[in-house]
């Protein structure tokens, strides 16, 4: 009786919007409004990619020039500042297993006053503007800084070391500084991960005799993957986006042909060269590009893990 009477009960009808999602719909506007205005509105500059404009004159004014500019851009000197640009992102996707190692022995600290002091400690320089970052650098690299005067006093070398304008070390000493100012933000997340992992994994795993460097392999890593996995596949994608800050300060004529990476690159034609037409083509390359290693990464994604990114 009871199960007729069930499958005789009319569903009522959902209602189509109901007021608490309006509202936030409403509360979300401001920010879709500037993510359309400052993401969006700028897309309609790439139309000076397509003409001789010079700073000045209208561009109803200047002559259309088609794909001179895209053609100008790969008979050029885009070949290094690639190359700049895929060597430093490769050594900062192989580095990056480091905030993995440095969350998990964060963790297995048993001193929780003293692992908050780590943990600020290493957060803080990823609020540090480069500028700052460039003059604690300088002070600490420079020939009279506090490097070459301790080794000189201790007798190790003879004369100073140019270690912030010797190209051989440009590369490694940009991810090395990447290294010091990111390590301890990124172990957040990792940090948050570890967090998530079930503990009955761990007791588990203690029950059939894991020690604690077991448990972190059999147990620890394998929960931080599909974390690592995201990060990576995101690292992958923005490759040609290195940040400008970073290299705009340390940029000096002695490294210019290991530090000039793509945004640097684009900055210097327009600003210095005022050849906005080639900065324009070059920042519609680097977008296009970038999009199609993020699909890229996404179908991969989906392949192996059996989810995507997006």
């Amino acid at each position: 009786m009871h199960l007729q009477q069930a499958v005789t009960v009319k569903l009522k009808p959902k209602t189509k919007i109901s007021w608490r999602r309006l509202s936030l719909f409403i509360l979300v506007l401001p920010f879709l409004a500037m993510v359309f205005i400052f993401s969006y509105v700028p897309l309609f500059g790439w139309v000076y990619a397509f003409f001789d404009y010079k700073p000045g004159i209208a561009l109803s004014e200047t002559p259309f020039a088609g794909f001179k500019y895209f053609r100008l851009l790969l008979n050029g000197e885009i070949g290094n500042v690639l190359l700049n640009t895929l060597a430093i992102s490769f050594l900062n996707i192989l580095t990056s297993p480091l905030p993995i190692i440095f969350a998990i022995l964060l963790m297995e600290i048993r001193g929780r006053r003293f692992k908050k002091i780590v943990q600020t400690l290493t957060t803080l320089p990823h609020f540090i503007s480069w500028i700052i970052i460039f003059s604690l650098v300088f002070s600490i690299f420079s020939f009279e800084g506090i490097f070459n005067t301790m080794l000189m006093k201790f007798g190790l070398i003879q004369d100073p070391v140019n270690i912030l304008g010797d190209p051989a070390i440009a590369w490694y000493v940009q991810t090395a500084i990447v290294i010091w100012k990111h390590t301890g933000w990124y172990a957040i997340i990792y940090l948050a991960a570890i967090t998530s992992i079930d503990t009955q994994l761990y007791d588990a795993a203690k029950i059939d005799g894991a020690g604690r460097f077991r448990c972190i392999w059999h147990v620890t890593l394998p929960g931080l993957m599909p974390t690592y996995v995201v990060l990576l596949l995101l690292s992958v994608s923005s490759m040609l986006s290195n940040g400008f800050d970073q290299f705009f300060v340390f940029y000096n004529p002695m490294v210019a042909d290991k530090l000039e990476v793509l945004d640097y690159y684009i900055y210097r034609i327009a600003f210095h060269g005022n050849d906005y037409p080639l900065a324009t083509a070059a920042g519609m390359g680097k977008t296009l590009i970038s999009i199609i290693l993020l699909f890229s990464v996404n179908f991969l994604a989906k392949r192996l893990r059996g989810q995507s990114i997006i």
